[in-house]
């Protein structure tokens, strides 16, 4: 429109990869939890892949009913947030997992961020030029410069952050965009180099685009705070369930409460085919319609506080279920294991999904399609090559080649 290490690290949408295949082992920072957590969050990547398919790939909100309008209303907009939240969660595994790591090690550890963020920055841009706005890998490499200042603080200041963010960063948006006229638009975009390359420029990136990181980068620091917890533990896994459900029932029903029956309206409805974030026009941003009454919305893409903290709820849910699941269940586990591959490897199979969809001249970026079987196609096809390629290599392709560009950050004294 993705999200989250040393030696086995990678890249957003995914950023820890498999030692033996299968799992992601913990940074040799981290003391104690279980290998059960990371392979939930690896698990969770994969969903948030899979609803990235969704959107891209899967029928139109309006073609569909019942549970499959469901699923396709729940992707919408909640993949990209689960993406963004793992991204936090993977930042503090490249900066150290339960406690920072500090000196020669923290530098280093920086350094590879910041490098990484640089890649998926020209990386989304190369994308944007061909996809347009709905490619995300941009916007996560302006989120993880910006993230830089905060990984060495606690989980409990992160949540504080990331809490602050979600009250007050949509109505900053709100009445920065109100301010935003076409001609101070078009003066800002004409010296900005990225804009001349895609549609995608610096002032989409931080306020107008689809992940624009003033709002966005509440799910980030959200992520962050999760990456800090001992996720095995079974009181902080009953904690978050609790925060998460109680944090998706307040935004959503007081959104309701307030602005009536279509506050959970999702924005892609109201596109010429209601194909999702990819069938938006590219500059919507937050607030299209400028009205202040759209602050009191909660629906996927709307940018508003209740939307936010509604969807960190969700966000908070899937990837304790996940690891719940993949702690207790382990015949589950065993089952999952060609899925949880593809969490693994969530940059190239973001990436890949993208590419197929012009090789094999499908209208990339837009849930066109009236049926389900292309999007059944493309998950089974990540599926088995990630249970493949897992089988004969570390890391996926594209995560090789991040990983070994973030190699010079270990000459860093």
């Amino acid at each position: 429109m993705t999200q989250t290490q040393p030696p086995q690290e990678s890249s957003a949408p995914q950023e820890n990869s498999p030692p033996p295949p299968q799992t992601s082992p913990e940074s040799p920072a981290s003391p104690g939890p279980s290998m059960g957590r990371l392979v939930g969050v690896d698990l969770a990547r994969a969903l948030a892949v899979f609803g990235m398919y969704v959107v891209h790939i899967g029928p139109p909100l309006s073609a569909t009913t019942g549970v499959a309008s469901w699923i396709r209303y729940m992707s919408d907009g909640h993949s990209s947030v689960l993406f963004a939240t793992l991204a936090g969660f993977s930042l503090m595994l490249l900066a150290g997992r339960r406690e920072p790591k500090t000196g020669q090690a923290g530098r280093q550890a920086r350094a590879r961020i910041a490098i990484r963020a640089v890649i998926l920055l020209a990386l989304g841009t190369v994308m944007a030029m061909e996809y347009g706005g709905v490619i995300i890998l941009g916007f996560y490499g302006v989120y993880f410069l910006l993230a830089l200042p905060l990984v060495r603080l606690s989980a409990r200041t992160l949540a504080i952050i990331a809490a602050a963010f979600a009250l007050v960063t949509p109505q900053l948006a709100f009445v920065l965009t109100s301010l935003l006229t076409p001609s101070v638009q078009q003066s800002i975009n004409t010296y900005d180099p990225l804009r001349h390359l895609s549609e995608v420029g610096v002032l989409d990136l931080l306020l107008t685009g689809f992940y624009p990181a003033l709002t966005w980068m509440s799910f980030v620091i959200a992520g962050m705070a999760l990456g800090r917890l001992d996720l095995s533990c079974d009181t902080v896994q009953k904690r978050l369930a609790a925060l998460g459900a109680t944090l998706t029932a307040a935004a959503y029903g007081m959104s309701l409460l307030l602005a009536g029956k279509g506050a959970l309206r999702s924005l892609a409805e109201d596109g010429p085919s209601s194909g999702g974030s990819g069938s938006m026009p590219a500059d919507a941003g937050a607030f299209p319609d400028m009205s202040a009454s759209s602050l009191l919305t909660a629906g996927p893409h709307s940018g508003t506080t209740f939307d936010i903290v509604g969807s960190v709820g969700i966000a908070i849910l899937v990837i304790v279920g996940a690891t719940v699941a993949m702690d207790r269940l382990p015949r589950l586990r065993r089952l999952a294991k060609p899925v949880i591959a593809v969490g693994t490897m969530s940059l190239t199979a973001y990436v890949g999904h993208f590419l197929a969809q012009t090789a094999l001249s499908a209208p990339a970026g837009t849930g066109t399609e009236q049926s389900w079987l292309p999007l059944i196609m493309y998950v089974l096809a990540a599926i088995l090559f990630a249970a493949i390629w897992s089988r004969l290599f570390r890391r996926g392709p594209l995560e090789h080649l991040l990983n070994a560009a973030t190699k010079p950050a270990k000459h860093i004294r």
